[in-house]
């Protein structure tokens, strides 16, 4: 990797110092900072991934084969695996290969997957060779139904499952059963990296294979760039797509080679449309995509497919500037046989030697041979200048042989840059080569921007603000006592707002402390009814309706009942306004409390020397909300002595046990008849009481406390406001007395802030002039961060931030 230029050497602590100071700063902290830290971070990093993401079969092996311009990965359509590659920058005598591989349950699992895909057997066991013999005679028939194994999908498919049961046998030895073992190339005996790759090359041992790394000498691999290659999005395995979708969030992932494949499908896909939104969301990638179509060359010989492809790009790229057009297939093999010649066939002898051995004879033909026989033929060559004649009678590798032999090196170029590599090689070189970095860095800037921006005016308004206030003690004491009167109506104007909010909260049912002592007061309402109930006396109160009529011998049910009826009122009664007074209290100890630790009450401190009457106010406002609920709980319950208004209505439960009360107590004249009826009675009290402390525990004394608090507190914060602005006589003589101790305490704090801010400053100023001079470096003037100080970089626009020092107390 290039090192950082010297300018930039030290640009990780210069911005962290930045944000440092940023989080000093309690009004500026709210800025999020997590774009500079993720742009920082891509800019020091020592490797920038590119991610080569796409479909399955889209050619993404082919075009990073084509762009280093050598056969490292294996690239055949059919091929459905979840081989990660990654490709870093080596010197010539450290090239390398590690492999890593899969485990026999992810074989298995891929087998599994590609078996339902093309309708057949599940795997039971890969072990078994009779298992693996009839799956690849399903597959070979397969491919034979569909006319080769690139005639179509499925053929491509069972091919892939050939391949994948072929790895499985050759390299057992090597998989483990739940691990994926990683060897190193030493460890298979390969001298170097040509053998390595033509190993890992290989389809039967490229489809066992979870993961390559490269480590091979090229210029574009310089400055830390990692080439990644990544399973398709729509492999067949699922875990193998999401690893890709994985990788695309990443944050390490810097960069992505989108390769699509519209040019020879028509259209996007479902899967190539969710890569692009997850694409989008990666802070990381930002707009570091480039968007590639490949295999061009479908669309020379089809004009409806050139057309749509066009008409794609047209309405959904604002950007075309990193849209490109590739045939990696023919920009790789032709860069590959331009170093051929007629004595080994112009590569069949040597490059394409595997693909076109067969075993009855008779030479396979490679598909870059196929292509290339089209590509001659397609009309895309200018006839002036070429004139080429592919003969039926001559085989498809003959052809190829004639025609190179007739034409030579300038059809070999025209074919190379009709394939658009070149192109698209230069483009991504200048990028990774030359404009990476200053773009890395310009991002960083562009996210500081804000941050510097704010951060600056701050220091300077502050700075500017410190710098006004009175350095005598006389001048300050003079300010002072010009800021008091405006100082005692803040204080009370804070006071009322602070009640006005308190009561509003009890008022809105947002108190959590009132709401608990109102559930304590209905829980104590209806608990206590239910005690009542439970012990109250029939002949107790049959007793003292006979003491009340000393010429009878005998009392009426109504008269036991209206003996209960006073009873329970008033026991009621008692528990509800005791109930009252603690839920006053306890609202004014709290109120009492927030008030102590408001901001507000600090300062009248400062100002009266003491608390301006405030506490006084409260305890009497306290007596007269307790007393008015004391009244209203006596008012209350003294209506519980009626009875409810519909507790005689026809039809309701409530007469109807009224009267079968009666009729038990109308057997006797003496006390055991209506003794004896005590469950009855209770019943009948509890079907009269029971609606009436619904009433006012839910309904009723809620709306009065309310009201009653509302209406006692808030004229009393108005009044106490102005009372402490009517304290200015003795404000002014108790300031008098103190002002000269603080006037010097607030001298002697001005300069230490002051100083403070200029050590801050400094700080900043020199974070900000190391990170310029970097951007100076790099050439990215126009990215310049303000410096405190510097009318040329600092905005002028007002600072929203209020000044520490026209805050603060003396």
């Amino acid at each position: 990797m290039n090192p950082l230029l010297p300018q930039c050497e030290s640009l990780s602590d210069r911005v962290e110092s930045i944000l440092e100071l940023v989080s000093q700063e309690p009004t500026l902290r709210v800025q999020d900072v997590s774009a500079v830290q993720a742009s920082l971070k891509k800019a020091i990093s020592p490797k920038f991934e590119i991610v080569f993401a796409g479909a399955f079969s889209a050619g993404k092996s082919m075009l990073i084969n084509a762009l280093l311009e050598r056969e490292l990965l294996y690239s055949a359509e059919g091929h459905a695996t979840g081989t990660e590659c990654y490709i870093e920058y080596a010197e010539p005598p450290d090239e390398r290969v590690v492999l890593t591989f899969l485990s026999e349950a992810e074989i298995r699992e891929q087998a599994a997957a590609l078996c339902q895909r093309l309708g057949l057997a599940a795997v039971n066991n890969i072990n078994q060779a009779e298992v693996v013999t009839l799956l690849r005679q399903g597959c070979e028939a397969i491919i034979q139904q569909e006319g080769g194994e690139s005639r179509s999908e499925r053929a491509k498919q069972a091919k892939a499952l050939i391949l994948l049961l072929e790895g499985y046998i050759s390299n057992r030895d090597r998989i483990h059963t739940l691990n994926n073992a990683t060897y190193s190339m030493e460890q298979f005996n390969f001298s170097n990296l040509k053998e390595a790759a033509g190993y890992a090359r290989r389809g039967s041992n490229s489809a066992v294979l979870k993961r390559l790394e490269y480590y091979c000498y090229h210029p574009l691999l310089k400055d830390g760039n990692v080439l990644v290659d990544m399973p398709g999005i729509d492999a067949p395995v699922k875990k193998d797509a999401q690893l890709t979708y994985r990788k695309i969030e990443d944050e390490e992932t810097s960069a992505v080679v989108c390769v699509l494949k519209p040019a020879s499908a028509g259209d996007m896909t479902t899967e190539e449309t969710e890569l692009m939104e997850k694409m989008r969301e990666n802070p990381g990638i930002r707009d570091r995509v480039f968007y590639v179509f490949n295999r061009i060359d479908e669309t020379w010989y089809n004009t409806q497919l050139r057309q749509r492809l066009d008409e794609l790009i047209h309405t959904q790229f604002r950007d075309t500037s990193r849209i490109y057009k590739t045939s990696g297939l023919l920009g790789f093999y032709g860069s590959q046989i331009k170093g051929t010649s007629g004595g080994d066939r112009f590569g069949l002898n040597s490059i394409f030697a595997e693909s076109i051995k067969s075993l009855n004879g008779v030479e396979e033909t490679p598909q870059f041979v196929s292509e290339f026989n089209r590509y001659c033929t397609s009309g895309k060559l200018p006839h002036s200048k070429f004139r080429i004649s592919v003969n039926s009678y001559e085989t498809p590798n003959e052809n190829y042989v004639r025609i190179l032999a007739e034409q030579g090196t300038t059809l070999v170029q025209q074919l190379i840059d009709d394939s658009g590599i070149e192109q698209f090689r230069s483009a991504i070189t200048r990028y990774l080569l030359e404009e990476k970095r200053p773009q890395l860095f310009a991002n960083l800037a562009d996210d500081l921007q804000p941050i510097c921006i704010n951060l600056s005016k701050f220091y300077q308004s502050l700075q500017r603000n410190l710098d006004s206030q009175p350095r005598e003690i006389e001048a300050m004491k003079s300010r002072e006592l010009e800021q008091l009167n405006q100082q005692l109506q803040q204080v009370g104007e804070a006071l009322q707002k602070h009640i006005e909010a308190e009561v509003n909260e009890v008022v809105t049912n947002k108190c959590e402390g009132f709401e608990a002592d109102m559930q304590k007061l209905q829980s104590r309402m209806i608990r206590r009814l239910d005690e009542l109930l439970d012990t109250f006396s029939v002949r107790a109160a049959y007793e003292q309706a006979t003491l009340s009529h000393r010429r009878n011998a005998t009392a009426p049910l109504l008269a036991v009942l209206v003996e209960a009826l006073y009873y329970i009122a008033n026991q009621l009664e008692d528990i509800l306004i005791e109930s009252c007074r603690e839920v006053s209290t306890s609202l004014f100890k709290r109120l009492l409390e927030r008030i102590r630790k408001a901001d507000y009450y600090r300062e009248i401190y400062r100002l009266l020397g003491n608390d301006g009457g405030i506490e006084q106010r409260l305890v009497e406002v306290e007596k007269a909300v307790t007393l008015a609920l004391e009244s209203a709980a006596r008012s209350e319950c003294d209506r519980y002595v009626r009875e409810s208004p519909r507790f005689y209505d026809e039809g309701t439960f409530s007469i109807y046990q009224f009267r079968q009360t009666l009729l038990q107590t109308s057997e006797g004249y003496d006390a055991e008849s209506i003794v004896d009826a005590e469950p009855s009675i209770r019943q009948l009290l509890k079907l009269d009481f029971e609606p009436k402390i619904s009433a006012t525990v839910r309904r009723n004394m809620r709306q009065i406390i309310n009201q009653t608090v509302k209406t006692q507190l808030l004229p009393s914060a108005e009044s106490q406001a102005d009372e402490i602005l009517n304290q200015y006589s003795k404000a002014r003589a108790f300031l008098e007395k103190t002002l000269e101790k603080e006037a010097e305490e607030k001298i002697r704090s001005n300069e230490r802030l002051l100083s403070e801010v200029e050590q801050k400053i400094e700080v900043y100023n020199q974070a900000v002039t190391n990170i310029n001079s970097c951007l100076k470096a790099m050439q990215l003037d126009r990215h310049i961060l303000p410096i405190v100080g510097d009318v040329d970089t600092l905005p002028t626009d007002s600072d929203p931030n209020p000044s520490i020092a026209d805050t603060m107390p003396l």
